[in-house]
C-alpha cells in the first residue's frame, strides 16, 4: 500500500524512528509529517507516539495500530496480486527440462493437460539425463532431484521422495534377502552412473544415522529405466526412488530391501533462474504441475 494513504504513512513513519528520515522518504517538510501524525492521531482520538527532538517513539495504542496497519497492508497486497494473477494469461514459449524417466512418466502428461488449458502457450520438454545449464539453454525451468548446486537459483519442492533399495523377488530368492548394510557386499548390485557422482558408494540414512557402503556389481548404466528394467529381471539390488518403484511393490514385482534405511536428500523440485517477477506462463505452470503430481503419483513408503 503506498505512503500516501494514512496506514502507508503511519508504517514508513514508524519504521524510519524519526521525522526527518520520514519527510526525506516522503519528500516532504518535517513540519508538513508532523501535521499530518497530528490530525491522523486527532481522527483517532488517541496519542500514537511520542516525540523528541531526535527521534519518534511508539506509544502502547500506537504499537498495536502498527502491527494491525502492516497485516492490512500485507493482506491488500497478496489480494491485489491474486486480482492481477488472475487477468495474466499464460502465452509465450515455455522450455522445461526433466529427467528421462520423470520426465516422461510425469512431465509429459501434465504439459499435454496444460497446453489444453493454455493454448497460447508453446511448451518444450527437454529431457536429459543431468541437469542443463539453464541459462546457456534457455529453459524457463528444470525439474531437479535433491539440494540445488547453484545458490543463485530459485525452487519450489514439488514432491517428497526418497530412495530405496530394492530387488526382484526372484532374486532374492535365489541369492537370501540382506539382514545388514553391510551383506550388500556380497549382492550384485545394480549401478546407475550419473551426474558425475560416486555411483558406488551408496549413502542411506536410518533415523539420525547415516552409513556410507561401497557397493559392486556385473551390471551399470547411466540410464535409470535399462536399470530399472534389470532390477525386474531379476539380475540384482538397486537404489531408486520411490515414486518410480511403488507401483512394482505394491504389484509384488519389486521388494523392499532393508527397508528401514533410505537416501532422503531426493526430493523433487521444479527449478527457476529468478523469483522476482516470474512470468505468468511459468507460475502458473508450477503450480499445476504441484497439484498435479500430488493428485496423480503413488509414490510413498510408510
Amino acid at each position: 500500500m503506498a505512503a500516501d494513504s494514512d496506514l502507508g504513512f503511519f508504517v514508513l513513519l514508524a519504521r524510519k524512528g524519526n521525522l526527518s528520515a520520514a519527510a526525506l522518504e516522503l519528500n516532504l517538510s518535517p513540519p508538513a509529517v508532523s501535521k499530518r501524525l497530528a490530525k491522523l492521531e486527532d481522527r483517532l482520538g488517541v496519542r500514537l507516539m511520542n516525540r523528541t527532538t531526535r527521534r519518534i517513539s511508539l506509544t502502547s495504542e500506537g504499537e498495536a495500530y502498527f502491527q494491525s496497519a502492516v497485516q492490512i497492508m500485507r493482506d491488500i497486497e497478496e489480494l491485489e496480486q491474486r486480482i492481477s494473477d488472475a487477468r495474466e494469461t499464460p502465452s509465450g514459449l515455455l522450455r522445461i527440462n526433466a529427467t528421462f524417466g520423470f520426465g516422461r512418466e510425469y512431465v509429459a502428461p501434465v504439459i499435454s493437460e496444460f497446453a489444453h488449458l493454455y493454448p497460447e502457450v508453446e511448451a518444450q520438454l527437454v529431457l536429459s539425463d543431468a541437469p542443463l545449464n539453464m541459462v546457456e539453454e534457455g529453459l524457463d525451468l528444470t525439474i531437479r532431484f535433491g539440494g540445488m548446486p547453484n545458490s543463485r537459483l530459485r525452487a519450489r519442492k514439488l514432491l517428497r521422495n526418497r530412495r530405496f533399495l530394492c530387488a526382484a523377488p526372484a532374486y532374492l530368492d535365489r541369492h537370501g534377502t540382506p539382514k545388514r548394510l553391510s551383506e550388500l557386499t556380497s549382492h550384485n548390485c545394480i549401478i546407475l552412473r550419473q551426474y558425475n557422482e560416486s555411483y558406488d558408494l551408496w549413502k542411506l540414512q536410518r533415523g539420525q544415522e547415516t552409513e556410507t557402503i561401497k557397493v559392486h556389481g556385473t551390471l551399470s548404466s547411466n540410464d535409470g529405466e535399462i536399470a530399472l528394467s534389470w532390477v525386474l529381471a531379476g539380475h540384482g539390488i538397486m537404489m531408486r526412488s520411490e515414486w518410480d518403484i511403488a507401483r512394482h511393490v505394491e504389484a509384488d514385482r519389486l521388494r523392499l530391501v532393508l527397508p528401514q534405511y533410505a537416501q532422503v536428500d531426493a526430493d523433487i523440485y521444479a527449478v527457476y533462474p529468478e523469483r522476482h517477477n516470474l512470468s505468468a506462463k511459468v507460475r502458473i505452470f508450477i503450480d499445476f504441475l504441484h497439484r498435479k503430481l500430488l493428485e496423480g503419483t503413488t509414490a510413498g513408503f510408510a
